[in-house]
């Protein structure tokens, strides 16, 4: 019987700066409860979180500091944030691994983000890419 847990992150490309919640599914209930808690942890910012088009990204409600900006479809490579979920999987000590219980994978990936999360350098690497960092210092700019 396979089981499934899910990892939702937010990472500021230019402060290093993240946010993940491991939740049991990947739908749109899950995706409210993690941009309500990431508002409340960024209360102080208005963020623009890159996001694809998975239907449970759509339904979220209005957050007020909280501004989607959806990619264009099929093409991940424009998140940055897969090159840290790539990062957790070859680094995170997931690699060739099996484990007895789903608990034991929460364990292992709450390992891995805490470790990433420490490392600011490292989520700055993984997300600024140059036409990110481009696009954040164009939106500071103009507000």
């Amino acid at each position: 019987m396979r089981e499934y847990t899910y990892l939702y992150g937010a990472f500021c490309p230019e402060t290093g700066d993240s946010f993940q919640l491991i939740l049991p599914y990947a739908n749109g209930d899950c995706m409210n409860i993690f941009l309500n808690m990431l508002s409340e942890e960024f209360s102080n910012y208005r963020m623009i979180p890159g996001m694809d088009n998975a239907s449970r990204h759509g339904n979220n409600n209005c957050i007020e500091n909280i501004v989607p900006l959806f990619q264009l479809p099929h093409s991940p490579e424009l998140n940055p944030a897969e090159h840290v979920w790539k990062e957790v999987r070859e680094n995170g000590g997931f690699k060739n691994q099996t484990f007895d219980t789903l608990r034991d994978v929460e364990q292992k990936l709450c390992e891995a983000v805490l470790r990433l999360r420490d490392d600011k350098e490292k989520i700055k690497s993984l997300t600024g890419f140059g036409w990110v960092l481009s696009a954040i210092s164009d939106i500071m700019i103009a507000v």
